[in-house]
């Protein structure tokens, strides 16, 4: 079974007034158990520092199911940042993954051939029988 990979999304207010609105980013992508891909998420929540409001009189991290909410109040308004965590199943700018190296097949050893049987010398070295002597592809 393959390890899933998980989404770290943001979903923060971004704007004033009438154009206030909500923008979403992947920040990060993790690769392993959700609950892996929560504390990294819990992490990224706790350090993040929205834009809006700029002076703010309260923050509040909450913990949801499937991530955290970040309420910051400021003199005016309150302002909402959600973080999610997500399984990635589909991502068409996903980098093309290699095919893992295959081990290099070493080929299989060739069986030697069978050594001929020593040649009889005489005292000289020469050989008793010539070579040629009973091959029948000579006549």
């Amino acid at each position: 079974m393959e390890t899933p990979t998980w989404g770290l999304v943001m979903e923060t207010t971004v704007g004033m007034g009438e154009r206030k609105h909500t923008e979403a980013s992947v920040l990060a992508h993790v690769t392993g158990s959700r609950e892996e891909a929560l504390a990294e998420l819990e992490r990224r929540a706790r350090n993040h520092t929205p834009a809006h409001p700029l002076s703010h009189r309260r923050r509040r991290l909450l913990r949801q199911d499937d991530g955290f909410l970040l309420v910051v109040d400021g003199a005016w308004q309150s302002y909402v940042t959600r973080f999610t965590v997500a399984e990635l199943l589909e991502d068409s700018a996903a980098p093309v993954r290699r095919e893992e190296p295959r081990p290099e097949r070493r080929p299989e050893p060739v069986p030697a051939e069978p050594s001929p049987p020593p040649v009889e010398r005489d005292a000289d070295g020469v050989p008793v029988r010539p070579s040629w002597l009973g091959r029948d592809d000579l006549r």
